[in-house]
Order: C-alpha cells, then structure tokens, then sequence
C-alpha cells in the first residue's frame, strides 16, 4: 500500500523534521565521568557496630493440627458461608484491647 501525500502535507512534515533534529542531535553528548566515591576516613572514637544475625528471631517450623474437611465445611455453613466472612471483611476492625472473640477462632463445638 502506497501513501500518497498533498505537497503542503509533505512540506509540513519537512519542517516538523528539521525542527526536531537539532534536539536529537545534541543528545548524543559525551557521557560525564563518574564522581570519585567518597571515602570515609577511619577516626579512633569510632566503635565497631554491634554484631546482630539475621536468623535471631528464627522459629522453627511446627505443623499444626488439621481439621477434617468434612467438619470445617459444616462450620463455614453454620456461620454462613463466604457472604458472612466478606461482610466481616469489609467492617471496620476493633481495637486490640477489644473482648470480641478473632473470627479466624474455631466455632465451638457442640
């Protein structure tokens, strides 16, 4: 497919050309060398920071009890299914020191 373009067309896009390219062509600058790193310089006040590991805090893996599948269903059922955990979701939540039970506890059993 060939475009054929009007002369006043041609000689718009002519100058929309020539003006962009000095921009273009100074773009092409030598790069600025790096600045020297700057490097701290020993002082004698200066102590040695306290060693901390990453794996202080580490818990070792513990599996936790699993309930039958059978019975969380019935659980979810009696709450109310996924509707009643959505609609707890989108309530504002209470305050840490609040007496209201998590709701990820499990219901009490029969």
């Amino acid at each position: 497919m060939i475009i054929r373009l009007d002369s006043s067309l041609h000689v718009a896009l002519v100058v929309l050309m020539a003006s962009l390219w000095p921009p273009l062509a100074t773009a092409q600058t030598a790069a600025v060398p790096p600045a020297k790193p700057v490097v701290p310089t020993a002082t004698a006040d200066a102590a040695p920071l306290p060693y901390r590991s990453a794996l202080e805090g580490y818990q070792r893996y513990t599996e936790e009890k699993t309930v039958n599948w059978k019975e969380a269903n019935d659980a979810v059922a009696r709450i109310g299914g996924w509707r009643e955990y959505a609609k707890e979701a989108s309530q504002v939540q209470t305050p840490a020191g609040s007496t209201k039970l998590d709701s990820g506890a499990a219901p009490a059993k029969p």
